[in-house]
């Protein structure tokens, strides 16, 4: 019996699903679109370069499953910047320890000033983010300040360094509802050349991580590739789509959510190795939608204002508004040389929320049901 994903990882061979991919048909693509209930086989084929020819129809199907699943609504959240202190070196990442930027993180007054600007704007869905520094923003922090936040918010999700299983079941317990981590690339090559220092050097640890979130019973499980960063997009989401069905399979209390975050301009960034378009990158979230339907699928201020209104009615159930990529960015203003990068939608939430409007769709700034009967800590 294989223990945690590493094990699956092991049986998939990159350059045979790159191959596999490639090779899929019109007639692959037709059969994965009438396909009852879509398997990795199907995926392949709607993730092909044969499958950009089927946009109009793979986008009616994923848009009717969409509405089947989640109606009308479209939920928001926003992320929270605590800190932007780093102890890795990433070659794509703003705020890595290397880039020569000024380093903030947030005291308890700040905390509150940030989330008094947050509440004003509606939000009720917040997700904390760090960069990894296990020292300074670690446990002992996270422990100080997250039963503050919770009780401020009907949801709390979190983007920071993964942590061991016992520290995810005691963060639970502070009330903590979901944690996002992002695997980056699951080519190991690839990710050694990008990860040069620091505990994110460790392949395993990180791709690991989505295991101790389901054993330690966290709510709801983030995943995603940076697409880009390795040399084909397709195979990095086809990793994703495993790492997906393996989770649901062991632990399937708990839900899951997939994000599509494209390589954006950051301090010291890099030239991405492959690149999605736009077109692209709707087939890919197509595609995720019809090999699940229930998941929760996700896009963020990287893309767009006009990219995002005519791609969130087809598949998104799940978005962002008004980011600020900094410590301090709500209530201090922005302040671009603290970001981890550069967010494309910087429309305030209300006119992100009245695009979304005049397209037929609720905007949900609470989500009751993840919360409901049971009180905040």
């Amino acid at each position: 019996m294989n223990n945690t994903f590493t094990d699956r990882w092991r049986q998939l061979d990159w350059d045979d699903i790159r191959l596999r991919i490639n090779s899929k048909t019109a007639a692959d693509v037709e059969r994965a679109l009438n396909a009852r209930q879509v398997g990795r086989d199907d995926l392949m084929a709607l993730l092909s370069p044969a499958a950009e020819a089927f946009l109009e129809p793979l986008a009616q199907r994923a848009q009717q499953l969409t509405r089947q699943r989640f109606g009308n609504t479209v939920g928001f959240y926003v992320p929270l910047y605590l800190s932007n202190l780093c102890a890795n070196d990433c070659t794509y990442c703003g705020f890595s320890m290397s880039n020569r930027i000024k380093r903030k993180t947030l005291d308890d007054e700040e905390i509150a000033r940030e989330c008094a600007a947050i509440r004003e704007m509606g939000f009720e869905h917040l997700l904390l983010v760090t960069g990894e520094h296990q020292g300074k923003v670690g446990m002992d922090y996270f422990r100080r300040h997250l039963p503050a936040i919770r009780r401020q918010f009907a949801s709390l999700q979190m983007e920071v360094q993964p942590l061991a299983e016992e520290e995810y079941a005691e963060l639970k317990g502070l009330g903590l509802d979901g944690v996002m981590v992002y695997q980056e690339t699951y080519h190991e090559a690839t990710y050694a050349c990008h990860h040069l220092k620091g505990n994110k050097q460790d392949f395993f640890w990180r791709l690991e991580t989505p295991d101790r979130l389901g054993r330690a019973g966290i709510d709801k499980i983030g995943l995603g590739a940076l697409i880009g960063l390795s040399d084909s997009w397709r195979v990095d989401c086809f990793m994703v789509a495993e790492h997906l069905l393996w989770l649901q399979q062991k632990y399937w209390k708990s839900r899951y959510s997939l994000s599509f975050p494209r390589l954006r301009p950051c301090a010291g960034g890099v030239e991405p190795a492959s690149l999605m378009s736009e077109k692209q990158l709707v087939q890919t979230i197509c595609a995720f939608r019809l090999l699940a339907p229930e998941v929760e699928l996700s896009l963020s201020t990287r893309e767009s204002p006009y990219f995002r209104d005519r791609v969130v009615p087809i598949a998104i159930n799940n978005v962002s508004a008004f980011s600020k990529t900094q410590p301090g960015g709500y209530a201090d203003g922005d302040r671009p040389e603290l970001e981890q990068f550069e967010p494309h939608d910087g429309r305030r939430p209300e006119e992100v929320a009245r695009a979304l409007t005049d397209r037929g769709l609720q905007p949900v700034w609470k989500e009751w049901d993840s919360w409901l009967g049971r009180s905040a800590p």
